[in-house]
């Protein structure tokens, strides 16, 4: 499987791209953008094998992680950047016509994108685990802290009260919700690629906020659920019956996007395509195939 890699100048930094495959003249290429803000295109090399159906995958690190530039400068990290950063993507790489996916935060993103831009040649767009709004995104994922134990609930209350995300109790106690509802902290029996550094920490503090429900970062204010009317292309909203994007924050997105459809991975967290990574891939098959 041919595998480039390269960079794309942006401003003064550099964008890292990696292209999975030969261009195909009957299947447009998928396009990935991955979560965080501040997690990195490692996970989507999990797709890798998907190329072999025909269809070229690009995936690329946002500026501020992985292998792309990490610019010291806080102002570069908020929504508008990455978005041009999106926009400049598609020319550079000559992606006329383009399915995308989108993965929690980069499902954000393509929703912004869509909302605000309304760019041309997207076929199909999948949005995997993503809200619409940041508020309901908080309020949600207090009801799921809810399911911990009184011991993790209360190490949670006390460091959102003080603002000290550093007290031990309080770490074992988040490290504890995200396994329940996103993913598992990499060991070395996960693959390789889940592993790699992602180099986000400067990007997820400055974008997002110290975890994932005391968002009071850039991104803090983050809602186009009104602007949802305006999306025409064909939609695809997905996420877990554990994720912490719950199906609440899941169905709002649904509801809001004309003639979107909606799967449900019945046993996945945050992440179905490792969860369950064979199902993930069929129904991304199924509609992309849908949509060519």
């Amino acid at each position: 499987m041919k595998i480039q890699e390269g960079y794309m100048p942006f401003h003064q930094y550099q964008t890292y791209y990696r292209i999975v495959g030969e261009p195909n003249p009957d299947k447009a290429p998928l396009l990935l953008i991955h979560g965080g803000p501040g997690s990195s295109h490692n996970y989507f090399e999990m797709m890798d094998d998907y190329a072999e159906t025909g269809r070229q995958l690009i995936m690329y690190d946002q500026v501020g992680c992985g292998k792309s530039s990490l610019p010291e400068d806080e102002s570069v990290y908020v929504k508008e950047t990455w978005a041009e950063e999106l926009i400049e993507l598609r020319k550079y790489l000559h992606l006329d016509q383009v399915h995308m996916l989108g993965q929690s935060w980069g499902g954000m993103l393509e929703m912004y994108y869509l909302t605000q831009f309304d760019p041309k040649g997207i076929k199909s767009v999948m949005i995997d685990g993503s809200p619409s709004s940041i508020k309901l995104w908080v309020k949600e994922q207090h009801r799921l802290i809810q399911y911990l134990s009184y011991e993790d609930r209360q190490a949670i209350a006390e460091a959102e009260r003080t603002g000290d995300f550093t007290n031990p109790r309080y770490l074992a106690a988040n490290s504890r919700y995200m396994e329940a509802y996103c993913w598992d902290e990499p060991n070395e029996n996960s693959p390789e690629p889940m592993r790699r550094e992602t180099n986000g920490k400067r990007a997820s503090l400055i974008a997002e906020g110290p975890n994932e429900f005391t968002e009071n970062g850039t991104i803090s204010d983050f809602d186009v659920t009104d602007d949802l009317h305006k999306v025409h292309v064909p939609v695809l909203v997905t996420n877990g019956t554990d994720d912490l994007c719950t199906p609440l924050i899941a169905k709002t997105v649904y509801d809001n996007i004309p003639g979107a459809k909606w799967h449900l991975f019945a046993n996945s967290r945050h992440l179905a395509l490792l969860d369950q990574h064979d199902e993930f891939i069929s129904v991304l098959d199924g509609w992309l195939k849908e949509n060519d």
